[in-house]
């Protein structure tokens, strides 16, 4: 994370990143966790557990590529989301040394963050330091468990729910849960994060939860879980807290000169920095020109990803979020390259500048990763409230906000509750892509066998997913290594 030290190392050997990790003695566990310093450490490596997920950054890659708003360069083993060639085992993504970009960074940086949350959790109640910064370590700790859980859930499904240290090999294998159960550990985390985290202020050292972060992950995982007077209720506490709302200008969200400014509405982000000892990700390289050719982009990009026309052509042309993408772009000589010229893979691509930063050092970025805004939390109280009550006011009031932003009229007035819940989608949509959201939202509506089919054009003119794929399958790794870890049924054919 960025603008403190992370002091991995120390943590490494506290609980692996699998399932199957070597129980280590105790000893070593005891005698770390004794002074401030070492709670900090360990509050430090459970955050870097982010910072490994993202890097990659396979949440930003292998969902988004499923869904219908971006498309891969069909190279190493990328466009198998994309076509939905995948199988239980992931052979291509690992034949290719691709799991970084897969689901199975997920399951394993995942459970990795969610042990070192455990360690902290049963050890820094025991440390003599400040109670007030003991409880927001504390705090931390259950968000970060939550929001690993909650990753873990809505692409496995059902998954394993670990809140032990696994001192043995006994405690380290557990069997699957199912989501419902999940879902009750997330939000009694959630509880107890809210009850310990601070407000969110300038002041909050960067990078680290808030109490607000933690509501809107609340408002958000309960909406997955249709739980709707839930993410309303946790939706507006955010709303009526003051602390956030939206930037001005949308494009100033992804501007990485403005990002202190940002945080009023980027709730909680994965805080890349390019200089060591602090982590970045690959994500400017994948979706700058290629040959490194835009400066606005970034020194160092590979034109890896790109937007499907369908998707642009979906924008009202005063769409002020339509500015995030580009059909054509300046050399860094001052040549305007074309839209035919953009990429040899077809002569209709289309940029995405969410993740420009000419400021980064080679492909090491400083433009922060977006993990929860405040836009999302406002649409989750117009699609929660709508689901309720129907197309009332104040949903409308809600959607209209992230709209007035975007330079557009009030959505029309008098619309059922169902094409409303629809309008708000596809608001999702807009207002969200890029951001490794689009596939979740198909996914959790169940309507991705009837949108992704449309989702063409011509690299990928066929797509067909089929109804397992709603989930991703557990890693084969996972299952050998670990006898109580059974595939998911819809993937053991």
């Amino acid at each position: 994370m960025k603008k403190y030290v992370l002091t991995l190392a120390v943590l490494f050997s506290l609980g692996g990143c699998k399932l199957d990790e070597t129980p280590y003695s105790s000893i070593f566990t005891d005698n770390f966790y004794q002074t401030a310093g070492d709670a900090e450490s360990a509050i430090a490596a459970v955050y870097g557990a982010i910072a490994t997920m993202y890097a990659g950054p396979g949440p930003l890659m292998f969902g988004d590529f499923s869904a219908d708003q971006v498309y891969p360069r069909p190279v190493v083993a990328r466009d198998v989301f994309t076509l939905f060639t995948y199988d239980a085992a992931y052979s291509a993504i690992v034949s290719f040394n691709r799991a970084n970009e897969s689901p199975i960074s997920v399951w394993f940086t995942g459970y990795d963050g969610i042990v070192k949350a455990n360690w902290v959790l049963a050890k820094v109640p025991e440390i003599a330091m400040p109670e007030a910064r003991r409880e927001e370590i504390l705090g931390e700790a259950y968000f970060l468990r939550a929001y690993f859980h909650w990753m873990l859930t809505k692409n496995f499904r059902d998954v394993v729910i670990k809140t032990n240290t696994s001192s043995n090999l006994t405690e380290a294998n557990q069997g699957i849960s199912p989501k419902s159960d999940v879902y009750k550990q997330i939000f009694a985390d959630l509880d107890e994060a809210v009850k310990r985290l601070p407000s969110y202020s300038a002041n909050l050292v960067k990078g680290r939860a808030s109490k607000e972060a933690a509501l809107g992950l609340y408002a958000k995982a309960a909406l997955y879980n249709e739980n709707w007077t839930l993410a309303l209720q946790k939706a507006q506490e955010v709303i009526t807290s003051g602390k956030h709302s939206l930037m001005p200008e949308v494009r100033d969200v992804f501007t990485a000169s403005k990002e202190d400014a940002a945080r009023i509405e980027t709730m909680f982000a994965f805080e890349a920095e390019a200089v060591a000892p602090a982590r970045t990700s690959q994500i400017m390289g994948l979706y700058g020109p290629p040959g490194s050719n835009g400066a606005e982009y970034g020194p160092t990009t590979f034109g890896s990803i790109f937007v499907y026309p369908s998707f642009y052509d979906s924008f009202d042309p005063t769409d002020k979020r339509r500015a995030l993408m580009e059909t054509s772009y300046l050399t860094r000589t001052g040549t305007r390259v074309p839209q035919q010229s953009i990429t040899p893979i077809t002569p209709k691509g289309i940029l995405v500048r969410k993740y420009q930063d000419p400021t980064s050092i080679g492909s090491s970025h400083n433009i922060n990763i977006p993990l929860l805004r405040y836009a999302d939390v406002l649409l989750i109280a117009a699609e929660a409230e709508a689901r309720q009550n129907g197309a009332t006011p104040l949903a409308y009031g809600y959607i209209n906000q992230v709209r007035t932003r975007a330079g557009l009229p009030n959505l029309r007035s008098g619309l059922s509750k169902e094409a409303f819940v629809d309008a708000v989608l596809q608001e999702r949509s807009w207002e969200l892509f890029s951001e490794g959201d689009r596939w979740y939202d198909l996914t959790r509506t169940n309507t991705f066998l009837q949108v992704i089919p449309k989702a063409v054009n011509d690299v990928f003119p066929a797509r067909n997913p089929q109804a397992k794929h709603r989930y991703f399958p557990i890693p084969q790794d996972e299952i050998n290594a670990n006898p109580l870890v059974q595939q998911s049924p819809e993937w053991q054919q």
